[in-house]
């Protein structure tokens, strides 16, 4: 088996793959059952403590919010650049802003916390 292993990124989710290279008319072998991805986290509620995340890396270009300022699910609490685009981080739930995380100017990788709400 000559595999090569690639990271793909799709969605802000990296994925690991495997690409194999076969010979013309090598017969496909019988694929076998992969594990199950894991179910996705479901929202939290208003008041349970949810931290935003940055989707993609990039620069923070402004936080919209303040700790212990009030926002409603769809608000904007921070701009993020990537690939020269501004992007809005919203919020995903009702809530209070708790410690934020980042400052403006600051780079950021996938995954970073940026904030939480409370």
């Amino acid at each position: 088996m000559n595999a090569k292993t690639y990271h793909i990124t799709l969605n802000g989710k990296v994925f690991e793959v495997q690409v194999e290279e076969v010979a013309a008319g090598q017969p496909m072998p019988t694929p076998t059952a992969a594990p199950a991805a894991p179910a996705p986290a479901a929202a939290a509620p208003a008041g349970s403590g949810q931290t935003i995340t940055a989707p993609m890396p990039g620069t923070i270009l402004n936080v919209a919010v303040r700790s212990g300022q009030h926002v409603k699910k769809g608000d904007v609490v921070a701009i993020l650049e990537a690939m020269k685009m501004e992007n809005e981080i919203v919020s995903p739930a009702d809530g209070t802003v708790g410690n934020i995380s980042v400052d403006k100017g600051q780079a950021v990788e996938l995954g970073a916390a940026i904030l939480e709400i409370v």
